[in-house]
């Protein structure tokens, strides 16, 4: 397992304000790609209660 995680891990909850719909993004954890390439471990820092969990690939900030 490498020492960065390749992947985040956010809770996200979907909500309405003032009539539109938005969403709530919470980091909650990290992934790293097995060596064979066919899975990942997941380290989690919470559980969401209600939402989802989704897991997004690390990449470069841009720049402005």
């Amino acid at each position: 397992m490498s020492n960065k995680p390749t992947h985040t891990a956010y809770a996200v909850r979907n909500f309405e304000k003032d009539g539109k719909q938005d969403s709530q993004w919470l980091k909650i954890g990290a992934a790293w790609p097995h060596k064979d390439g066919k899975g990942f471990d997941l380290n989690l820092d919470a559980l969401p209660t209600s939402g989802r969990i989704v897991l997004r690939l690390n990449e470069p900030k841009p720049t402005a």
